[in-house]
């Protein structure tokens, strides 16, 4: 049977960012496209994070950053600033690192080695001149570097609810993807157990030949009409909960160039400043932490203010579906799973997945049996490695405050794989080669950086005098480049402000 129609059930980010790399993908052979939305269901919008590789994604479906940036309430993020992750009592009680956005090491060999000889400043500091940049509060790039293209590397923080209008125009614009807007009351199904049809509250039933399910945590195709099980992690990641505010800010106020990550007794809170708003969120354990206890953690970060603004909480499922395609549904999105916000994990996922679909999607339902079984193989093997990364903020920290962060040590609740690779760093510093899939989602700079940043005690290789005299040089060469940076970048309102008035150049 021919597959020509695809019917989208959700909008937001996942599924607009579905419908646009579909579209890219497919709209000039003969596939009609249509994403099918609630409009009772609100965006949560309270500020989201990216990674990098959203830019050439971005650029790819062919939308301005200029655009984007003026629309979506966009900030640069260089970086993930992870405040109070260690004991206070040995690393300060205002003890941080940097997971910064620029590869480390960039003007020669790895200086991990060098800096667990004589680790007297920052790991990220040795390693890179983005450290410097993001400490001062600078920019990425300048007005002049052209649109997408980096100083230092970048991503972006924006507002969720503007940023899925935005993909929902370009998709409808250059890709003509069509939208309906109903709520699905129904799915039928066909004797095989595929779906069949949705019935829609205003139009009634509406056939389709394959189904992409972006309708979030309560997943209406993959889990309710096809019963795809739940893969359970809440033991080995254990926040659970969130309490979510959208705080107001100055026009003039300072904006940090990265990602606020506080840890507190029971988990942590993210602080993502956009152009006139944060968007915070204090995520906890609920078997560590009772509800009015996170709400007077959050009330004491906000500086007793949390009172003067509306604030919700909202429980999260930690895990992902046993499938990701299941007969003629993908599921992607929330409707995939959700582990927790860590690392903006959520978009990127979502990202890979719906581009990875996007490059080898079914003509033909005789094709489907295969390419599920390599899509459900490359995203459970995904979705395994960010457990692990994320696994690792917690049990590589040393703090002692709280059951939360000892059970975290625990090794019964550590993924095996993760253990195998401490394992091995505890005698070697991380290398490509350990890290040996092109499907790991997070590469051997962010584990260096987390690693190092949270003082990982790996085993000090004892370098000749050659190679120390190297490595010094090397790292000279990039304290020298923070200092030009330091000079050379404007502040990151100063640049945003310009972006507004001007726009960036195009490619």
């Amino acid at each position: 049977m021919t597959i020509k129609s695809i019917a989208i059930v959700g909008g937001g980010t996942a599924g607009w960012l579905a419908a646009n790399h579909l579209g890219k993908r497919l709209a000039n052979c003969g596939f009609q496209i249509t994403l099918i939305e609630s409009p009772d269901i609100p965006t949560i919008g309270v500020g989201e994070g990216t990674v990098p590789a959203i830019r050439k994604t971005l650029q790819s479906f062919g939308i301005s950053e200029t655009e984007f940036i003026k629309r979506c309430d966009v900030t640069f993020k260089q970086s993930i600033r992870f405040q109070n992750w260690l004991d206070k009592n040995r690393h300060g009680k205002d003890n941080f690192y940097h997971h910064l956005f620029d590869p480390p090491s960039a003007f020669g060999d790895d200086l991990t080695d060098y800096w667990l000889n004589d680790s007297t400043c920052a790991y990220a500091q040795m390693v890179s001149s983005q450290f410097s940049v993001c400490e001062a509060g600078l920019a990425p790039k300048l007005i002049t570097t052209p649109e997408y293209q980096a100083v230092q590397g970048y991503a972006y923080h924006l507002n969720a609810a503007k940023f899925a209008l935005l993909l929902a125009d370009n998709a409808q614009d250059k890709f003509q993807v069509k939208h309906i807007k109903a709520n699905v009351i129904d799915t039928k199904l066909h004797l095989d157990g595929s779906i069949k049809s949705l019935v829609l509250d205003t139009l009634g039933e509406q056939q389709y030949d394959f189904y992409i399910d972006c309708s979030g945590f309560e997943s209406i195709l993959l889990a309710k009409a096809l019963k795809v099980p739940f893969v359970d992690k809440s033991k080995q990641l254990f926040v659970d909960k969130a309490i979510v505010v959208q705080v107001p800010t100055g026009v003039e106020a300072d904006i940090p160039p990265f990602t606020k990550a506080t840890a507190h007794q029971a988990g942590w809170i993210w602080d993502i400043a956009l152009t006139e708003r944060r968007g915070v969120g204090l995520v906890y354990s609920h078997a560590h932490m009772d509800d009015s206890s996170a709400e007077q953690e959050l009330n004491q970060y906000l500086g007793g203010q949390l009172d003067k603004y509306n604030y919700r909480q909202i429980p999260m499922n930690v895990g992902y579906r046993q499938q990701f395609w299941a007969k003629n549904c993908v599921g992607l999105g929330l409707a995939q799973g959700f582990l927790e916000p860590i690392e903006a994990t959520s978009i990127m996922l979502t990202d890979f997945a719906a581009g990875f679909l996007a490059n080898r999607f079914p003509t033909d339902r005789n094709q489907c049996e295969s390419l599920a079984k390599r899509f459900n193989q490359t995203m459970a093997y995904a979705w395994e490695r960010v457990v692990e990364f994320a696994k690792l903020h917690y049990c590589a920290s040393d703090r002692n405050d709280s059951d939360f962060w000892h059970d975290n040590r625990n090794p019964n609740t550590i993924p095996e794989g993760l253990q195998t690779k401490l394992a091995l760093w505890r005698s070697y510093t991380p290398l490509s080669e350990d890290l040996f899939s092109k499907f790991e989602v997070f590469n051997l700079e962010n584990y260096l950086y987390v690693l190092y940043g949270m003082k990982f005690n790996t085993k000090v290789l004892k370098l000749d005098a050659q190679s120390l005299t190297n490595a010094k040089h090397h790292a000279d060469k990039i304290s020298q480049r923070a200092d030009q940076l330091i000079g050379h970048l404007p502040k990151h309102r100063e640049l945003l402000n310009k972006i507004y008035r001007y726009g960036l150049q195009k490619v």
